[in-house]
């Protein structure tokens, strides 16, 4: 009877541990299918309103294109007679930290929890995510597409960093364009000055088009074309080298205690915090 007993007990306790990892590994494959559909959800947003542009204005969405690293995809590309746009998407919520040279921001959510038996009691949940510099992944847009656009060097192409949900922004110090969804369309119109001609803007709409390989290049190849770069940035960083310029990174003192930063300060402005 002993032995029946620890018998069923393991059965039991296997059986458990297969349902712990099977719910385990379901739930991650949904919460990164949750984070893909909540940016995409982003894009399209940010899509209706930048169909709300005068028609002399040319929206492309999911432009993919190379880079000496591999490829980078863009989230969508306004292009005018005025100048180029290159947009990055964020579909996030909660406080916003980062500047610039930072490497990584921080998002922090308070959410309020209130007891399950003590109704009238509460208590304050605070989340930290970091994600990468949303402001560095636009401005190396930028760059791809001024590269696809060598012809036209004077043309003037804009970095925009622009969050769709309701995320709070006064912890971000830049001096690019990071703005939310209701200052997108002021912020591209605020640059009004013709740059180039309706017949030159055709022109460059379809070399635009001739780079985009989207069509070429699938998910899974380009998350590995990235993942390649980070690793390539990571061993510059190990072996001393700023990723940034090729400089020497050394020890710096600040304002609020040590870091590791560029030697060719400022030129170059790469720090490692």
């Amino acid at each position: 009877m002993v032995a029946v007993a620890v018998l069923i007990i393991l059965i039991v306790v296997v059986f458990v541990l297969i349902r712990a990892n099977g719910y385990s590994s379901k739930n991650e494959h949904e919460r990164v299918s949750e984070e893909a559909l909540k940016g995409k959800q982003g894009e399209a947003f940010i899509h209706n309103i930048l169909m709300q542009l005068p028609v002399d204005y040319t929206v492309f969405d999911d432009v993919v294109l190379k880079t000496a690293s591999g490829t980078t995809q863009i989230d969508h590309v306004v292009v005018s007679k005025y100048g180029v746009f290159a947009i990055e998407t964020k579909n996030y919520r909660g406080e916003i930290y980062g500047n610039d040279n930072r490497q990584e921001w921080k998002q922090i959510i308070v959410t309020d929890v209130t007891f399950r038996k003590k109704w009238w009691k509460t208590y304050s949940y605070v989340t930290k995510n970091y994600f990468y510099n949303p402001v560095m992944q636009s401005v190396a847009h930028a760059n791809a597409i001024k590269k696809a656009l060598v012809d036209w060097p004077n043309l003037k192409v804009v970095p925009i960093v622009v969050f769709a949900g309701s995320a709070v922004l006064n912890g971000v110090n830049t001096q690019h364009h990071v703005v939310h969804s209701d200052q997108l369309l002021a912020t591209i119109q605020s640059y009004n000055i013709p740059l180039i001609s309706d017949a030159v803007v055709d022109r460059v709409k379809y070399c635009l088009i001739w780079n985009n390989v989207r069509d070429q290049v699938d998910d899974r190849t380009h998350v590995n074309n990235v993942y390649a770069a980070k690793q390539n940035y990571n061993d510059k960083v190990a072996s001393g080298v700023c990723p940034r310029c090729g400089g020497k990174i050394v020890l710096r003192n600040g304002r609020y205690g040590s870091f590791y930063g560029c030697q060719n300060y400022p030129q170059c402005r790469w720090t490692s915090r």
